[in-house]
């Protein structure tokens, strides 16, 4: 009856054994696709970026009589437009801008667990009286400066404002207005080197890879108690010696 007790108490416990690490797999899965849809989110320019780009752009626009701007989409959503008259003011609106160019960039992330890649469409736009293979001329020389479509998913805030500043350069090669003269401001707020981006794959999966080095160790340690209670039942227990046994043998010697 004994033996029948323990080997019910140890099914009991392998059951709950596997519960335990069925239930933390399980929670392992749904926290790294929580974490991978977290990022799927297009960052805006920072304020250093935003604040450094509208001077430029100023001076630029009073000195060739074109606007320049820039816009940020994060599929159908807007992240962030700015212009020469300032930060959050689309130059195709803003009034007094009859002439204008702008850098368009629509940027698209996906989840981990998602087939498809990151992607990126970059277009540059103008007012009707600018050609399209103007347009066209000037979109195509932002990747001499490396703003390409890696550039913008890498970092797209950076991408666009950096890409609207170099509007007025490529204007001007394609004969749309003179040279730029040189801003003179300083950028209102100084601009800060932008930190080390590291590893995304790391970045996006620290919370699944914390998660399964914990389930290793947690069935390491059930595993070893597993065993030790194992051997314990193939042992067995050890019989009782009947009662006065020792005494009778005692006896018999003296004998």
């Amino acid at each position: 009856m004994a033996g029948k007790a323990t080997a019910t108490q140890n099914k009991r416990r392998q059951a709950l054994i596997w519960t335990v690490i069925i239930g933390i797999t399980v929670g392992a899965c749904v926290i790294g696709a929580i974490s991978g849809d977290s990022d799927t989110d297009v960052p805006a320019p920072a304020a250093d970026e935003r604040s450094g780009t509208v001077p430029i752009l100023r001076a630029a626009a009073d000195s060739q009589g074109i606007c320049y701007g820039w816009q940020l989409v994060d599929t159908y959503d807007p992240v962030s437009v700015g212009s020469n008259l300032g930060d959050g003011t689309a130059v195709a609106d803003a009034p007094g801008c009859s002439r204008w160019i702008e850098v368009y960039a629509n940027v698209i992330y996906t989840s981990s667990s998602s087939e498809s890649n990151d992607s990126a469409s970059i277009r540059v736009k103008g007012s009707d009286d600018i050609e399209f293979s103007d347009l066209a001329a000037i979109e195509s020389g932002l990747g001499r400066f490396g703003l390409d479509e890696d550039a913008f998913v890498d970092d797209p805030g950076w991408a666009v404002t950096r890409a609207a500043t170099m509007l007025p350069l490529l204007a001007t090669e394609r004969g749309l207005a003179d040279p730029a003269a040189t801003p003179t401001a300083e950028p209102a707020t100084p601009a800060v080197p932008l930190p080390d981006a590291g590893s995304d794959f790391w970045r996006d999966r620290w919370i699944l890879l914390l998660t399964t080095v914990g389930l290793f160790l947690l069935a390491a340690l059930f595993i070893g108690v597993g065993v030790r209670q194992r051997r314990r039942q193939l042992r067995g227990p050890v019989p009782a010696q009947r009662a006065g046994a020792g005494a009778a043998g005692r006896t018999r010697e003296k004998t």
